[in-house]
């Protein structure tokens, strides 16, 4: 059955690739972004196409149309970005979900809030489960995007228990591929545009610090699961891929995989800055029967290659 699907941050990065999918699915898509860190060259493969419309709009104000499912993704998620207005980043997160959810309360449609794996702050559990509350700095300098993200998640369990919505919530772990920003300032974008540039591989800290990468065609799979589940269904639910590399095995990774000469230049590691990231993703298997697929050196191919062809034009 085709419906029509409302997409916040619908150029962005995640957006973009979730709009192919929906619309390859068979279904309409609305693309909302008022194009801060999203792009049209992103979605410029979908003009023309007769499912795809597109609208520039900024979700802190009230939004008015007519659709049957609602994926609330719009918000800068990289540090640099969502650092550089605060104030805004926060309205986004939280008067954006306002906003969105009751766009969802009048149409009774459901909606999925893309949360983040930064609710855990600096986590003193691994790795980490949805139970987990997490260990955030609420006056640091990432608390606009880590608190904007805790409040929207409130709000969605409140607007859930008060009004019986189907409200859902999914927290991403750090996601990755073609159509990141190249000075997004995220550590497989900026080590990759380094080794590529033969720049030095900015490590920050002693690169002990651990991540897990999901290739973002793993990513879209899990959101749209997590539409297509019944009501009873809120969530959170982790999604990302478990595998857990060290930051320092990233670069080396990325040196040996692009052919760079490049060498690693150790910095200081910024404040509140996770020491570690890794999603336990039980719940996920269990509800969604989703899991990742895609390994990250095979996810790693289509992303320098998309980094290679931006960085010669």
């Amino acid at each position: 059955m085709s419906r029509r699907i409302l997409i916040t941050g619908g150029a962005g990065f995640i957006g973009s690739h979730l709009s192919e999918r929906l619309i390859a699915m068979g279904n309409e898509v609305l693309c909302v972004d008022n194009y801060f860190t999203g792009r049209r060259e992103n979605i410029a493969g979908l003009f023309g196409n007769p499912r795809f419309e597109t609208l520039r709009h900024d979700i802190t104000f009230p939004l008015y149309v007519e659709v049957d499912a609602i994926f609330n993704l719009a918000c800068p998620a990289s540090p640099i970005h969502y650092q550089f207005d605060p104030v805004q980043t926060t309205k986004t997160s939280v008067m954006g979900a306002i906003n969105m959810l009751g766009l969802a309360k009048r149409l009774k449609v459901p909606i999925v809030q893309a949360s983040t794996s930064e609710v855990y702050g600096d986590p003193q559990q691994h790795p980490q489960q949805e139970s987990y509350w997490g260990n955030v700095n609420p006056i640091g300098p990432r608390a606009c995007y880590d608190e904007g993200k805790r409040c929207a998640e409130t709000l969605f369990f409140d607007y859930r228990r008060q009004h019986g919505m189907d409200a859902k919530v999914v927290r991403i772990f750090n996601t990755y591929g073609p159509r990141m920003l190249e000075n997004d300032g995220r550590v497989v974008s900026n080590f990759i545009v380094q080794a590529l540039k033969g720049e030095p591989i900015t490590v920050f800290g002693d690169g002990s610090q651990t991540r897990s990468f999901c290739y973002v065609d793993d990513l879209v799979e899990g959101l749209i699961k997590m539409l297509d589940t019944p009501p009873e269904v809120s969530g959170p639910i982790n999604l990302g891929n478990p595998g857990e590399f060290t930051i320092r095995q990233l670069a080396e990774k990325i040196i040996a995989m692009t052919g760079s000469k490049a060498k690693v230049e150790y910095r200081n590691l910024p404040e509140d800055d996770p020491k570690m990231r890794k999603p336990d993703i039980t719940k996920a298997q269990n509800v969604l029967g989703w899991g990742p697929t895609i390994a990250l050196d095979k996810g790693l191919e289509p992303t320098i290659a998309y980094f290679r062809k931006r960085l010669a034009q």
